[in-house]
């Protein structure tokens, strides 16, 4: 922990702390992610401070665990390239986006679909319209994370990465267009056993790419492509 930046070291402990509260407070009954998880903006439970709070929380270990080792591979050095005040400002902005852009998503869903209805058929049991909007919930840094894969493929596009299964190295700008694209595909093929939210990915992807794009339009520092 003492070589890693300070942004990059703090985001681990404290996505780490909070994941950790989630588990003991589950034990006493309480259910975090009905306070700090992003609910869809007409649901009873939605507030505006989830936008930030709900980058914190994780359904699982290895939901958290990818999005931590995520961090620490690539968001230390962005960290270091950009300096700690620009990292955590470009993080904390592309999460939010990606916040945005899943209640857009989850919008336009209910307005094409849901909103219809007094009842939905979750495949258990018929519940209230009202009820089942305070289950569209959103946890996770994902689409933080996927922002920090999305700079490091353009600041460093030529970089050799060794992807599993792949049995040979790929340069970095390919590995973050498959991803993109990977994201893509599946946010459209709206699997109904998917709960993975890929459009908030994108989003986090497309507020990187306009803030990076910013910055090297106003030559505001970094704005090179590396190797």
């Amino acid at each position: 922990m003492r070589a890693l930046p300070t942004i990059t070291k703090n985001l681990l402990i404290i996505n780490v702390l909070v994941f950790l509260a989630t588990i003991v407070a589950q034990s006493y009954g309480i259910d975090l992610t009905r306070y700090l998880g992003l609910h869809f903006f007409l649901a009873d439970d939605f507030n505006i401070v989830q936008l930030i709070t709900y980058m914190f929380m994780h359904g699982g270990f290895a939901h958290i665990f990818f999005n931590m080792f995520a961090v620490w591979m690539f968001g230390r050095i962005l960290e270091q390239v950009w300096g700690p005040k620009r990292f955590l400002f470009y993080y904390l902005v592309c999460g939010i986006g990606a916040g945005i852009i899943q209640e857009a998503v989850q919008y336009i869903h209910y307005e094409s679909v849901l909103s219809a209805y007094d009842s939905v058929n979750t495949g258990y049991s018929v519940i209230p319209m009202k009820e089942y909007l305070n289950m569209m919930t959103t946890v996770g840094a994902s689409g933080a994370i996927y922002a920090i894969l999305l700079a490091f493929g353009m600041l460093f596009p030529n970089q050799p990465m060794f992807i599993f299964p792949l049995p040979f190295p790929i340069k970095a700008k390919y590995f973050v267009i498959g991803y993109a694209l990977i994201e893509l595909y599946s946010g459209f093929a709206n699997n109904p056993g998917d709960n993975v939210a890929h459009f908030a990915h994108l989003g986090g992807m497309v507020f990187g790419f306009i803030l990076i794009m910013y910055w090297r339009k106003t030559n505001n520092g970094n704005g090179h492509y590396y190797n």
